[in-house]
């Protein structure tokens, strides 16, 4: 089986600025390298060989223009034991429309539409057991922000999932268009 997602790479500045943000992070969180730091479009979740290959083949017909987007503050999923710590991005639009078509896409080849609502965002943290309620380091980034980044291509992600959290493999890179 292979846990695939689609996500966009930020740009070195803009993954700078979210590493910089949890130096003052609460104790107890899993805070994310620089190669896990990403926006997620679309999760497919686990699927066999085939199906993989059917979801690279629906991703290589989509055009879409290259979207722009900053860091705008942070944000906490308050999962219980699955809750993350991320930081907000905008402006939100583009890259609604850019997940819209990607999972109308998906669809078509036959996977199940996005069961969640959307919201863009860079997770920066995922709760441990013993994790320290964020809410000081919540307000001391409230600013956190960016200068907007051009991206322009999409990326297919296998993730695989270890004893010391995810990695993440690049399966193939879809261009935006200028």
């Amino acid at each position: 089986m292979h846990r695939l997602f689609v996500a966009l790479h930020p740009s070195p500045s803009i993954r700078l600025a979210c590493l910089a943000a949890r130096e003052d992070g609460p104790p107890g969180w899993a805070w994310q390298d620089e190669d896990q730091l990403h926006l997620t479009l679309r999760y497919i979740g686990d699927v066999d060989r085939p199906v993989a290959e059917d979801v690279a083949a629906a991703l290589a017909t989509i055009h879409a223009p290259a979207v722009e987007f900053a860091l705008s503050g942070v944000g906490w999923f308050d999962h219980g034991s699955r809750g993350a710590l991320f930081a907000r991005v905008a402006p939100v639009e583009p890259l609604a429309a850019l997940h819209a078509k990607l999972d109308r896409a998906l669809v078509r080849d036959g996977l199940k539409p996005e069961g969640r609502a959307f919201l863009p965002h860079i997770t920066l943290a995922r709760r441990r057991s013993l994790a320290v309620d964020p809410g000081g380091w919540i307000g001391r980034n409230a600013g956190l922000i960016s200068a907007a980044e051009r991206i322009s291509s999409m990326i297919l992600f296998e993730s695989h999932v270890g004893r010391h959290g995810s990695s993440y493999e690049v399966i193939a890179s879809y261009p935006l268009a200028g």
